[in-house]
């Protein structure tokens, strides 16, 4: 007898080796239709998976998150289908699941084209009609090579080439269309219905720059049609308030091609970066930091005694003067060390809390490039506390609550906390590590904050936390981080005299709030559309009169606005163009300005100005002063 434990505790008895699709069939006709694999302990199977012995058992549907990765993968697979039904010369390569869909790689002699796209996902909606089954079969390394190169799938052979020579590949068929697969994949392609092919874009063969450009097809799945309209929504709402767009249409930065990878910042951009910054270094200011600024290039010999030059080489950008070789800094972390090792350091000067601008360089690949979002020149507010190894619970929760006030006053307040711990392989004893960790998540608990652990997803030297905040249409991102590192303060042999008068050894903590300032702008863009709040905009206030005969008047608000706050004064632009007034205001409201004031004849002669706040709303006349008292409470209150 087989017995299979469901997940309620249940037991089913077989008189023998039983398929996941029996199981299921004997719980429910409901459940039979629904299933689409099982799970046995964390092992996803198709539902013709055979169990041979007691095994634990459950069946996934598209209500579970097996599920959805099941539909995705075998969507991938209606997708190859259809492509070779209909461009019999395609070659197919990789097709995996991604976040929110899946993608397939394909060789081509011409580009797909929308036209392609859209009779490509008709032809999958016409195989998935026909509702065939989805049948695996295993086949000798070997023989499944030959077996592809008869079929003239050079890349699929290749791909089985390389998997060990004793070893044996699953293949699954559905229809005319047999794949190479590990699976599993839904029992047949009629539970494929909610999906939509989204995009083609180039990709190299293995993401290698140097083999041939393959086309990818981007698509996405989803267990019911709802869900599925729901993310199409959402990505029409994120295409609104793309950064790259609204950078374009706002006047906010640029991308060349004569420098790809950094921005080109524009007045009204650099002013919002400058806010950003500022703000950042009052916050330093206030919060025990002491700023610090390291040069761009630094000697080989550096990043080889750090471990950059082994791992990272490939990543930065390098050159040679006197024959001595340098690179731009990909981090700033060595820097501060060598800061910190100037003069000696006492255990009473711990905690000391370095921060930096600091502009760094990584050399992405072209392909990754987005925005302003990833770049290959880009500004960090990096900071690094040296501490003492007691020091760090108290570090961390003072840092957590930091982030937390910069968060809210950026409009954020939904914020994901992960603990990353102890890899496979690491340094230090595990002593020290079990300190690390403890303190670590004593300093989350010790700030409210619940938490979830991602268990080996810390680096080789020491353990970290991840903040990562959601937008408006809740999108994660990730840019907080505090990391413990007694690894480079060993490396580079930096110390501090403890009270027993010996040399000890620092616990360096890198730590960010923002991240790359880049990044975090392409973020606020996105989370406010483009409508920042006063105090971010760039321009808070646009003055504008109807005719000439307000001209000298405008001038005069204009000029009380911006001098309101002595050691901040707020930016104004002044619109005394012959245009007509509904033009003006117009031009000002698409550029999503808080304010715009408009002075006539009336408004002149009481000293007062027509009010309008962003999106058309009429606040009616009020005197100057007042005006400016509502600009300044808004600037003030961070809304």
């Amino acid at each position: 007898m087989i017995q299979i434990t469901l997940p309620d505790g249940s037991l089913r008895e077989f008189p023998g080796p039983v398929t996941v699709a029996e199981v299921a069939a004997s719980i429910g006709t409901g459940l039979a239709k629904a299933a689409l694999a099982g799970k046995i302990g964390d092992k996803v199977v198709d539902t013709s998976y055979t169990i041979a012995q007691n095994s634990p058992l459950a069946i996934v549907t598209a209500k579970d998150a097996d599920g959805l990765e099941v539909i995705r993968h075998s969507t991938a697979h209606l997708l190859a289908y259809a492509v070779k039904e209909l461009f019999p010369d395609a070659q197919v390569t990789i097709g995996p699941v991604i976040e929110n869909g899946f993608f397939y790689d394909f060789s081509y002699k011409r580009p797909f084209t929308p036209e392609d796209l859209a009779a490509i996902e008709k032809r999958m909606g016409e195989l998935a009609a026909k509702d065939e089954p989805v049948v695996r079969r295993v086949l000798p390394r070997d023989e499944a090579v030959a077996y592809f190169k008869g079929l003239g799938e050079h890349y699929k052979a290749e791909i089985i080439a390389s998997i060990p020579s004793n070893e044996d590949v699953s293949l699954y068929r559905e229809g005319a269309f047999e794949d190479l697969c590990r699976g599993p994949h839904v029992p047949s392609t009629g539970k494929l219905k909610h999906f939509k092919l989204m995009k083609v874009a180039g990709a190299y063969w293995r993401g290698d720059h140097r083999n041939e450009m393959l086309q990818r097809i981007y698509g996405t799945a989803w267990a019911s049609k709802d869900e599925l309209q729901q993310y199409l929504t959402l990505l029409e709402e994120a295409e609104k308030r793309d950064h790259r767009r609204l950078g374009r249409e706002l006047d906010l930065f640029h991308i060349d091609e004569h420098s790809p990878g950094t921005v080109f910042w524009h007045p009204k951009g650099w002013t919002l970066w400058q806010e950003v910054e500022q703000y950042m270094r009052r916050v330093y200011r206030d919060n025990g930091y002491q700023e610090v600024k390291g040069p761009q290039i630094l000697d080989k010999h550096l990043w080889e005694k750090t471990g950059h030059w082994d791992k990272y080489r490939e990543n930065m950008f390098t050159t040679e003067s006197e024959k001595r070789d340098y690179a731009l800094k990909p981090m700033n972390c060595p820097g501060h060390i060598l800061i910190y090792k100037q003069g000696i350091k006492s255990y009473r000067d711990l905690p000391l809390r370095y921060g930096e601008f600091g502009q760094c360089h990584r050399n992405e690949p072209t392909g990754g490039l987005h925005g302003i979002m990833r770049v290959r020149g880009f500004t960090q507010d990096d900071g690094h506390i040296f501490c003492t190894e007691d020091q760090i619970q108290e570090e961390v929760k003072a840092f957590t609550a930091l982030l937390q006030k910069v968060y809210q006053d950026f409009g954020f307040s939904d914020i994901i906390y992960k603990l990353s711990t102890r890899p496979e392989k690491r340094i230090g004893s595990e002593e020290s590590w079990d300190r690390a960790e403890n303190a670590l998540a004593e300093g989350l608990r010790a700030s409210g904050c619940a938490f979830e652990y991602l268990p080996g997803e810390g680096a080789f030297y020491g353990p970290k936390i991840e903040y990562t905040l959601k937008d408006a249409l809740g999108r994660p991102w990730q840019c907080g981080t505090i990391q413990v590192d007694p690894n480079m303060p060993e490396r580079l042999d930096a110390d501090y005299v403890g009270e027993d008068g010996g040399r000890h050894r620092p616990i360096m903590l890198h730590r960010a709030i923002v991240g790359s300032l880049e990044r975090f702008i392409g973020i606020l863009i996105e989370q406010h559309a483009g409508a920042l709040p006063t105090w971010l905009a760039p321009v808070q206030v646009a003055v504008l009169n109807i005719t000439d005969a307000q001209a000298d008047y405008c001038r005069e608000i204009a000029e009380k606005i911006e001098k309101a706050v002595p050691q901040h004064p707020l930016r104004v632009a002044l619109d005394l163009r012959n245009e007509k007034i509904t033009y003006k205001i117009r031009e000002h409201s698409m550029q999503k300005l808080p304010f715009i004031v408009v002075a006539g004849d009336k408004e002149r002669a009481s000293g007062a100005v027509a009010v309008r706040a962003r999106g058309n709303k009429d606040l009616g006349v009020m005197p100057v002063d007042a005006f400016i008292e509502l600009v300044v409470q808004a600037v003030a209150s961070k809304a």
